[in-house]
């Protein structure tokens, strides 16, 4: 096996140069407004495509954009194998295009430019080809995907979500557990802050990973009890689940810690890739706080807020 992955190890570890990194990122932070902190990433890996007067949802957009441009590249270099993790790690793009043309088809107004997924998506051409919410919800069933219970927004962005984890999970050991913690995030954000009740589909996928014990809580406490390891370090030290966003920006901080890990080493496989796109995807959600940051005149990372 280490043979096919010489190219994309040597890739992977190149890629890391892309991400702007802490300390950059607090210099975007610290921007007395958006338009210096754009002004700044302008000449950073993440300025191709970002406009020189960006509105912050233009602004973090782009970021996404370039975020997608460089697993895209690394996806290149990969044996197949490198490809399919790539693509499962990649895949909240394929539901932020999924969202926004099932908003498009609700609201009947304009959709908004996709992703340009290339070679990571899954099913997006597909997708992008159905004409109202039942028909994307069938082609969502027929796909790797699967069924999201329902033809609504909720039901849709949380199927794939949960699909995702999962998918993840059993595709990826080397991020078998930043699935499933974040998989353990989500399910407690929509039972015990939104009070939804997941589509009975999305709650059996979900179950395959966090247990039926633990989909089965009446209570958060009794959640929390009922995980499985792999999932319940994602919570630790949350006592409410009020507090779960706090635990949510933990999760991407130890996504970025063990990215980087498994970069280290001289070994051969899909470890090193799997903590490339890691530590981009850490460092893209970065950026995006920072701008967020400087749009509110500038400030500390550690000071982002709770999500209004």
């Amino acid at each position: 096996m280490g043979a096919g992955w010489v190219a994309g190890v040597t890739r992977a570890r190149a890629m890391l140069s892309r991400a702007l990194g802490a300390e950059r990122t607090e210099e975007v932070a610290s921007a007395p407004d958006l338009d210096a902190s754009v002004r700044y990433l302008s000449a950073s890996a993440y300025g191709h495509d970002l406009p020189s007067e960006a509105s912050l949802a233009e602004a973090q957009r782009a970021v996404g954009g370039t975020l997608v441009w460089h697993l895209r590249v690394l996806a290149g270099w990969q044996p197949p194998s490198g490809v399919t993790a790539l693509r499962l790690l990649a895949c909240g793009f394929e539901i932020a295009n999924a969202e926004d043309h099932l908003r498009a088809l609700v609201s009947g107004g304009p959709p908004r430019a996709p992703y340009r997924l290339g070679t990571l998506a899954t099913a997006w051409p597909q997708l992008a080809g159905t004409g109202s919410p039942q028909e994307l919800r069938a082609a969502l069933t027929a796909s790797a995907w699967g069924d999201p219970g329902a033809a609504t927004p909720a039901a849709v962005a949380v199927g794939m979500r949960v699909s995702a984890a999962v998918r993840t999970a059993m595709a990826v050991p080397e991020a078998a557990r930043w699935a499933a913690g974040r998989l353990a995030l989500l399910v407690g954000r929509e039972a015990f802050v939104a009070r939804r009740t997941l589509p009975r589909a999305s709650a059996l996928r979900a179950g395959r990973l966090l247990g039926t014990s633990a989909m089965a809580a009446a209570s958060f406490a009794d959640f929390q009890r009922h995980l499985p390891p792999a999932a319940r370090w994602a919570l630790t030290g949350v006592d409410s689940a009020g507090e779960l966003w706090r635990a949510e920006q933990r999760w991407w901080h130890r996504l970025d810690e063990g990215g980087r890990g498994l970069t280290h080493g001289a070994r051969l496989g899909s470890a090193p890739v799997v903590g490339a796109a890691a530590v981009l995807s850490a460092d893209a959600w970065r950026v995006r706080g920072a701008l967020e940051l400087a749009a509110r005149g500038g400030g500390r990372m550690g000071t982002l807020d709770a999500p209004a």
